[in-house]
């Protein structure tokens, strides 16, 4: 059985202690009780940092710290400060997607501005053959979405002819969304192995997230991504999971305390997705 070493608060191991004396058994099945009852309770939860209303108006400054936010999830898509490339959580790993196409892991400590993660845990799964563009994916999953008012990650692996993708580049601190798209570049990638890391929301959490489909791309060989515009495979495997627990932490200073959130994004959102 393998072994987990990790240093806890005097407090927590008082309570461990507590709790295994009072039900006659060992602090290990405590503490693996404990553990099971909480991983168990996030399979269906996702966690956000800011809103997409806060994004569209340029508040893009971090909130929370990486590590922070790997703690909420092992999948998801996001930005980084001030808009310097596309965010991808893959497998608990963080990559950055640079204005070139180009990928860099992210393993230090940095503030994050705005993100979508879960723990992804297939819950449906099938294989896909003749792709021949991006609303033939977004066809099938629809297919296998059991309602239109629930979040969902997508995860959709495979060889592709051609994937079309686009990265933002850093800009000016407090560029409006629109503004940036306006600079960002495009870049085609064809004969490549890798994952389309997807969400899909409902059309009413239009204040808070993206609606639709919103899929990020990442290589195989982890060197290659973006956020995808088009794309094209002879045979694809998809995993889909729902998520019906949904908590937003809003950053609790800098300009998101005193910015104009009061529109509805929707209309933006679709001109720069």
């Amino acid at each position: 059985m393998p072994i987990l070493t990790v240093a806890i608060p005097r407090s927590l191991d008082a309570a461990v202690e507590d709790l295994a004396r009072q039900r006659g058994t060992s602090r290990d099945s405590v503490v693996s009780a404990a553990l099971g009852e909480y991983l168990n309770s996030h399979r269906h939860r996702m966690y956000q940092i800011s809103t997409s209303t806060a994004l569209v108006e340029g508040v893009n400054e971090g909130a929370v710290s990486s590590g922070f936010l790997l703690a909420q999830g092992d999948f998801g898509l996001g930005t980084f400060e001030n808009l310097d490339g596309e965010m991808v959580i893959l497998d608990g790993a963080i990559y950055q997607v640079r204005g070139d196409g180009s990928v860099t892991r992210r393993d230090d400590q940095f503030q994050i501005p705005f993100a979508v993660v879960a723990r992804f845990h297939e819950e449906v799964m099938f294989e896909a053959k003749n792709l021949r563009c991006m609303a033939d994916v977004e066809r099938l999953c629809d297919l296998h979405r059991e309602s239109p008012n629930l979040f969902y990650a997508l995860k959709v692996e495979g060889y592709f002819d051609q994937v079309h993708a686009r990265a933002v580049r850093r800009m000016a601190p407090g560029t409006a969304l629109v503004d940036a798209a306006a600079q960002q570049k495009e870049f085609r990638f064809r004969d490549i192995e890798g994952t389309l890391i997807g969400l899909w929301s409902p059309s009413y959490s239009s204040t808070f997230n993206v609606p639709g489909y919103h899929f990020h791309f990442l290589s195989k060989d982890r060197t290659r991504g973006g956020h995808v515009l088009e794309c094209s495979a002879n045979k694809l495997r998809f995993g889909l999971q729902t998520l019906c627990e949904y908590d937003v932490r809003l950053p609790d200073r800098g300009s998101f305390l005193t910015a104009s959130l009061g529109k509805d994004p929707a209309a933006v959102l679709a001109e720069v997705e």
